[in-house]
């Protein structure tokens, strides 16, 4: 056992002569410690010892958390192991042992930091090719871009992870603000897009309804009756053509002028579109001609034309082109009605409307000679 007595038992000098010395040498007076305060004395020692090696422990833990941990658990079982009775060996090989945890928690940090170093040296990396790419995307932004990219090359370079970590906080809000602004100005530029492209669609739109209007009446076109008679035979449901020819616009033509002729004609598709059913469709078939899409059979088509003689053939008033002023002229029309067969094309079903109307309109002519 350590003798911490022979420590204590030391002697104080007294007065008194030595043979051998030319001065006087003090004589040694004993101070003897009791064995209750060597007792203490060793006592306080080890728990002091104990105390330092769980502190080392714990401030390893709180350095270094990911690695921390071992350290604290063997200086833990080192200080557990120092009974009060310990010998100078076991306070020697603690010692040693203390020393070798300490040298391998610091090997094993250093690794570990280092590694954490390299970790946010690649991320800086991206980081630095991100604001590169987004800078190219951008070029109102490219030259802030730079410099962040620059200084962050430059912070990979540094080996202090603290400086490290602060430069990189200060590099990654500049470019925060930078991406933060782009993606405002973004959305800017993505709203005057959608607005823009609105307005193209609608202008797309009203072209596309403009070429499938007559100019001169706003029926439907030739192109639009076609496109309508084929939803309708691929449907399968009943329709029929109605074919329409104007009678003696070419007479007012030559005696009122051409836009008497028009205004005729514009005032009569209007009326003809006025008395239409909402599932019928009407449009200018070219000159004086008009087709009618009248959806059901033949029966009922018959009776919606009776109905469009009482209420859209008969007298208008149109200006004259020859000075005459507003004259009045009757429209009435020649019809030729053809009920959709299923075996039909789209050419089979008008030439049968037209064959119909050109029949009728013969009729009217030979009777007007007739009466004449």
């Amino acid at each position: 056992m350590i003798s911490f007595k022979k420590y204590l038992d030391m002697e104080t000098p007294k007065a008194g002569a030595d043979p051998a010395a030319k001065t006087p040498v003090p004589t040694v007076v004993p101070v003897v410690a009791t064995e209750g305060e060597a007792r203490e004395l060793l006592r306080a020692s080890l728990e002091s010892y104990r105390s330092a090696l769980r502190s080392m422990g714990d401030s390893g833990t709180r350095a270094c958390p990911a690695v921390g941990s071992d350290l604290q658990q063997n200086m833990l079982r080192l200080a557990e192991g120092l009974a009060s009775n310990a010998t100078s060996d076991l306070l020697a090989k603690t010692g040693t042992q203390a020393s070798a945890q300490l040298q391998q928690w610091g090997d094993r940090t250093a690794e570990y930091l280092k590694a954490r170093t390299e970790e946010v040296k690649e991320l800086l990396i991206v980081l630095a090719r991100t604001a590169e790419s987004v800078g190219e995307h951008d070029q109102r932004y490219a030259g802030h871009l730079k410099e962040i990219t620059t200084r962050l090359q430059s912070i990979s370079n540094l080996e202090d992870l603290t400086q490290v970590r602060a430069s990189l906080v200060l590099q990654a809000a500049a470019l925060k603000t930078y991406v933060d602004q782009m993606e405002q100005d973004s959305h800017k530029l993505v709203a005057k897009l959608k607005t823009d492209a609105t307005n193209y669609e609608a202008k797309l739109k009203g072209a596309e309804e403009r070429a499938l209007r007559d100019t001169l009446t706003g029926l439907a076109n030739r192109r639009n009756l076609e496109d309508r008679i084929e939803q309708r035979m691929a449907s399968g449901n009943d329709f029929c053509v109605v074919m329409l020819d104007l009678n003696h616009l070419k007479q007012v033509n030559d005696k009122y002028g051409h836009l008497a002729g028009d205004s005729l004609l514009q005032q009569f598709a209007q009326e003809l579109r006025s008395n239409m059913r909402s599932s019928d469709h009407v449009g200018r078939w070219g000159g004086d001609e008009f087709l009618l899409l009248m959806d059901g059979g033949a029966a009922g088509a018959q009776a919606q034309i009776e109905r469009l003689q009482k209420w859209v053939f008969g007298e208008y008033a149109v200006r004259s082109g020859k000075g005459s002023g507003e004259v009045k002229v009757r429209a009435d029309a020649a019809v030729g009605v053809a009920q959709w067969r299923c075996s039909e094309t789209m050419k089979m079903v008008i030439e049968r409307a037209d064959a119909a109307m050109y029949k009728q309109k013969k009729e009217i002519k030979a009777k007007g000679q007739a009466g004449g």
